[in-house]
């Protein structure tokens, strides 16, 4: 499966490339906006193309031409403001579902943020990043494509463990980045995570008996 991913410059988005650039089963293609980052992926032997989340949805569609999945995990940042977080978060990632049905693109993987389907559980210092993903996974939802949406918990830079738990309602919790990555990977072809969204965190399963039991 050849994967485009959005948001590759982005923590999670790296360690995925990562690991589908060592993967046997899986390609990659990574989407940058700026030379620079092409140039350092295209140094790790990473395919890339220029394109821009504040561009046209077929200037996307035309980036991920080709590949088989798509894994949104890109995001406007905490240095950013709430227009970032509109224009990123929620309408650029509503533009790659729109690109993903225009390239006949039909597996979809969205990072999204734990509890964001619950309003009652938002933080109240971040409402906007929290209603920009849940409109977004909403978009996702209703779209035609083969979705699963993850809502990790607290990202931390720790090891992975490869140890997680998932489920439909976890109200709190943290989780590496890293292991976020590799239930990213594990998901691509997990047809139990088809058309399911989740929330993630550390826990004491395996990844793919976690996702098993979503």
């Amino acid at each position: 499966m050849k994967v485009f991913v959005v948001g590759s410059n982005g923590q999670i988005g790296q360690r995925l490339i990562q690991l589908l650039k060592d993967s046997k089963e899986h390609t990659v293609r990574a989407m940058v906006r700026k030379e620079e980052q092409a140039e350092s992926f295209e140094k790790e032997g990473v395919e890339t193309v220029l394109a821009d989340l504040e561009g046209t949805v077929d200037s996307i569609a035309a980036a991920a031409m080709g590949c088989d999945a798509i894994v949104f995990t890109a995001g406007s940042g905490g240095k950013t403001g709430d227009d970032k977080t509109l224009l990123i978060d929620l309408d650029g990632a509503g533009k790659t579902i729109e690109a993903a049905e225009k390239a006949g693109i039909d597996r979809f993987i969205m990072v999204s943020a734990i509890q964001a389907n619950n309003r009652e559980s938002w933080h109240e210092n971040i409402l906007p990043y929290y209603a920009a993903k849940h409109y977004a996974d909403r978009v996702l939802e209703s779209s035609s494509l083969t979705y699963t949406i993850m809502r990790p918990g607290i990202l931390l830079n720790e090891p992975g463990t490869g140890k997680v738990y998932a489920a439909e309602n976890i109200t709190y919790g943290s989780i590496p980045r890293e292991d976020v990555a590799l239930a990213i990977l594990a998901a691509l072809n997990e047809r139990h995570t088809y058309k399911r969204a989740f929330d993630l965190i550390a826990g004491d399963d395996s990844i793919p008996d976690a996702l098993q039991k979503v």
